[in-house]
C-alpha cells in the first residue's frame, strides 16, 4: 500500500463540503413552492368555473381524487423500490465481473426494456399474464430498470482504484470494501439513477389504467373520452406535482446520504 493511497482514503472523507450547511435554500424550498403554486392555481381555476356538471362532480370530488392519488403513488413507489432491489445488486455483480460480454448482454436487455414504448410493454405483458396491478408493476419495473442498473455500474467503476487498494491494504475484506467504501462513494450516482426511475414510474403509471391497475390515468382518460378539459387538466397537473415532489424527496435523501467531501 502506498502513502498516496492512504492519503486518498483519509481525504475522501475529510474534504470540506461545498453544500453550505447541507442544502441550498432554493433546492430545499423551490420545488414545494412550485407545487403549492400549481395546485393553488388549479383550485382557483376549478372554483372560478362555477357549478360543475355531473361528470365533473363525479371525477373531481375529493374522495375519488384522493383514492386515485393513493393508487398512483403506491404503484409508482412500489415499482421504483422493486427496480432498486433488482438493479442495484445486479449492478454490483456486473461491476465485479471481468467479462465485457456479460455487461453488454445485461445492459442490452435493459436498453430494450426502456427503448420499447411503455404502452407496448404494458399491453404485451397484459396479453401474456392478464390485466391488473401486478402486471402494471412488472411493466414499470422493466421500463425503469436501466437508469438504476447503469448508474450502479458507473458509480462503482468511477471510484479511484487507489482508494479500494488502500482499504484492502488496511485489512478490509471484499464485502467490507464494498459496503464501507465503494457503495457509500457511489451513492450519489446510484440515487441519481433511482430518481430517474422514480419519475419514469410516476409518468408511465398513468397508462396503467388501461389494464385496470387504477391511478390518475383514469382521471385523464375520463377527461379525454368525455371531453372535460377541467378533469383532464386536473389529472395532468396532479401527476406532474407528484413526480416533482417524489423527485424532490429523493434529492433530499441523496444529499443526506452523500458522504462528506463527495
Amino acid at each position: 500500500m502506498t502513502v498516496q493511497a492512504t492519503e486518498n482514503v483519509s481525504t475522501s472523507y475529510s474534504q470540506p463540503s461545498d453544500r453550505r450547511g447541507g442544502f441550498y435554500t432554493a433546492k430545499r424550498f423551490g420545488t414545494p413552492l412550485l407545487v403549492i403554486a400549481a395546485l393553488g392555481g388549479l383550485l382557483l381555476f376549478l372554483y372560478s368555473r362555477g357549478e360543475p356538471d355531473k361528470i365533473e362532480a363525479f371525477a373531481l370530488n375529493w374522495d375519488y381524487m384522493l383514492a386515485k392519488i393513493d393508487e398512483h403513488i403506491r404503484i409508482s413507489l412500489f415499482s421504483a423500490i422493486v427496480v432498486a432491489l433488482i438493479a442495484i445488486p445486479m449492478g454490483i455483480v456486473i461491476s465485479r465481473s471481468k467479462s465485457r460480454i456479460v455487461s453488454a448482454v445485461v445492459l442490452g436487455l435493459a436498453n430494450v426494456g426502456q427503448a420499447t414504448p411503455a404502452v407496448g410493454v404494458i399491453i404485451l405483458l397484459a396479453l401474456t399474464f392478464g390485466i391488473g396491478w401486478a402486471t402494471a408493476v412488472a411493466a414499470l419495473v422493466i421500463y425503469g430498470l436501466l437508469p438504476v442498473l447503469r448508474n450502479t455500474i458507473t458509480g462503482i467503476a468511477q471510484i479511484d482504484p487507489n482508494i479500494t487498494e488502500a482499504a484492502r491494504g488496511m485489512g478490509m475484506r471484499p464485502l467490507q470494501v464494498l459496503f464501507k467504501i465503494e457503495l457509500p462513494l457511489a451513492v450519489p450516482v446510484i440515487l441519481a439513477g433511482f430518481r430517474t426511475a422514480l419519475v419514469f414510474s410516476v409518468g408511465v403509471a398513468t397508462i396503467a389504467t388501461f389494464i385496470n391497475a387504477g391511478g390518475l390515468g383514469e382521471v385523464i382518460v375520463v377527461g379525454l373520452k368525455l371531453t372535460r378539459p377541467a378533469v383532464l387538466l386536473t389529472g395532468a397537473i396532479v401527476v406532474s406535482c407528484i413526480a416533482l415532489l417524489l423527485d424532490w424527496l429523493a434529492g433530499l435523501a441523496e444529499d443526506a446520504l452523500r458522504p462528506k467531501g463527495v
